[in-house]
C-alpha cells in the first residue's frame, strides 16, 4: 500500500467548511498557488495491508512545500486532529503541516479584512 493516496478533488471547488473557502480566496488574492486536499497520507494499515487510518490536509502550498489543516472545532475537541498530526509526523517526517485553529483563522481574516464570522 503506498504511503500517499491520490486525491482527485483538485478539480472541484466545493469546500467542507466556509473557512476553507475564505482561506482559498485569500490565497488567490495574494497569488499563492494552492491545491485543495491533494494528498491522503496513510497513518495506519491493517495486517492485510488495508488502510485503517489516514489523514488528508485541507491545502497544499507547492511553493512552500507546506500543508495547511484548518480546524474550526473548539480547542477541547481538536485533540483527535492533534493525534493524527503526531502520527503523520512520525510516519512521514519530511511532511510539514501547519494547523490553523479557530483563533488563528480569525486573526488571519481580521488582519486581511476578511472576517465575516468563520
Amino acid at each position: 500500500m503506498p504511503d500517499r493516496l491520490p486525491n482527485h478533488s483538485n478539480h472541484r471547488r466545493r469546500f467542507a467548511h466556509r473557512s476553507e473557502a475564505e482561506v482559498a480566496r485569500l490565497l488567490d488574492f495574494y497569488g499563492v498557488e494552492w491545491r485543495y486536499e491533494p494528498t491522503t497520507f496513510v497513518l495506519e494499515e491493517g495486517s492485510d495491508g488495508s488502510v485503517k487510518e489516514c489523514f488528508t490536509p485541507d491545502f497544499y502550498l507547492p511553493a512552500y512545500d507546506l500543508y495547511l489543516e484548518l480546524t474550526t472545532q473548539r480547542p477541547s475537541l481538536a485533540n483527535r486532529k492533534h493525534q493524527k498530526l503526531r502520527k503523520l509526523q512520525a510516519k512521514h517526517p519530511g511532511v510539514t503541516v501547519k494547523l490553523l485553529g479557530v483563533r488563528d483563522l480569525h486573526r488571519l481574516m481580521v488582519r486581511f479584512g476578511r472576517a465575516r464570522g468563520l
